[in-house]
C-alpha cells in the first residue's frame, strides 16, 4: 500500500488523538500527574538517564520529536536540561503534557508545540543542543530520510541527537500469533503495517481507532539517514532488554538472545 506522506501522517495524528483516552484513564497517568509535582520526578528508564548524562543534558536546551504527552520531555529537567520543548502532532496527546506541565515546579522551562514534524513552524532550526527520540518515533515516520534531516536541521553545530528505540528486528515477529518466536515479516519489508486498534503500550483489550500506519526501517537505513543528514555517528549500542509494549517481553531472557532495543548517538558536523 502506497500512500502520500500528508495522507500517511494525518491518518496516524488521527490514530493517535482517538487513543489518548485509553492512556489518560490508565495508572500511569495517575503516577506522571502526581510525580511531576515533585522536580527530581523522572520517567526515563536507568539505560537512557545514562545515555543523555553522558552526552550532555546538563544545561542543554533540549528538544523531544514526537514526545507523546510531554513525560520524557519534562523528565529531561530533572536531569538538568536548562530548557526543554516537545514537538508532536497529536493535540490530545500535547493537551495532557500541558497538565503535566502545569503541575510541574519546572514547569516554566517547558513549552510545547503541536505541528507535523514534515512541515514545523518557523524559529525552531538551529535552537537546540540536543535532541531526543524514543520508543515507536521512527516506524511512524513515512519519509525517514527527510524526517532525520528536520531533525538535525534542529540542531546547533555540534548538538547531539539521541535516539532510543526498539530494534527493526522486533518487526519481523508477531507476538500474538500462533508461533511468535518464528520471524513473520520479512526484515526487509517495504509496506506499512495497518491497524485500526487503538495505540496502547500496557497489553491492555483495544477498541477500534482510524487507521494508522507503521513503517518498517532496516537499520542500516536508520544509520544512513542520519549520516546523510549530517549526523556523525558517535555510539551505536544494542541491548537485550524490552523497551516495546508488554507483549513484546516474550523475546526477552532467552538463551538465544534477539537484539531488542539500541541507543544511537550522533553529533551534527
Amino acid at each position: 500500500m502506497t500512500l502520500d506522506i500528508t495522507t500517511t501522517v494525518e491518518a496516524n495524528r488521527l490514530a493517535w488523538n482517538a487513543s489518548a483516552i485509553r492512556h489518560r484513564q490508565s495508572r500511569e497517568w495517575s503516577r506522571q500527574l502526581a510525580g511531576f509535582a515533585q522536580a527530581s520526578f523522572s520517567t526515563l528508564d536507568p539505560v537512557i538517564t545514562r545515555v543523555l548524562e553522558g552526552n550532555g543534558v546538563r544545561d542543554a536546551r533540549a528538544v523531544q520529536i514526537g514526545c507523546n504527552n510531554g513525560r520524557e520531555t519534562l523528565s529531561m529537567l530533572a536531569l538538568g536540561a536548562s530548557t526543554v520543548t516537545g514537538i508532536d502532532q497529536s493535540d490530545a496527546f500535547l493537551a495532557q503534557a500541558e497538565e503535566l506541565r502545569r503541575v510541574s515546579p519546572q514547569g516554566g522551562k517547558a513549552g510545547f508545540v503541536c505541528a507535523n514534524v514534515y512541515g514545523l513552524p518557523d524559529g525552531l532550526a538551529g535552537q537546540f543542543d540536543l535532541a531526543l527520540i524514543t520508543i515507536g518515533v521512527l516506524n511512524w515516520m513515512p519519509d525517514l530520510s527527510r524526517f532525520l534531516n528536520i531533525v538535525a536541521s534542529l540542531l546547533v553545530p555540534g548538538g547531539r541527537l539521541v535516539i532510543y528505540e526498539t530494534h527493526p528486528v522486533l518487526d519481523m515477529f508477531e507476538p500474538s500469533g500462533s508461533d511468535p518466536h518464528s520471524p513473520k515479516y520479512s526484515y526487509f519489508r517495504t509496506d506499512p503495517f495497518v491497524s485500526d486498534d487503538e495505540i496502547v503500550y500496557d497489553g491492555s483489550a483495544t477498541g477500534k481507532a482510524p487507521p494508522s500506519y507503521w513503517q518498517f526501517h532496516t537499520m542500516g537505513a536508520i544509520v544512513t539517514g542520519c549520516v546523510q543528514a549530517g549526523l556523525q555517528i558517535r555510539e551505536l549500542t544494542e541491548y537485550p532488554h524490552c523497551n516495546r509494549e508488554v507483549d513484546y517481553e516474550i523475546y526477552a531472557g532467552r538463551p538465544a538472545q534477539l537484539p531488542l532495543c539500541y541507543t544511537l548517538v550522533a553529533a551534527k558536523t
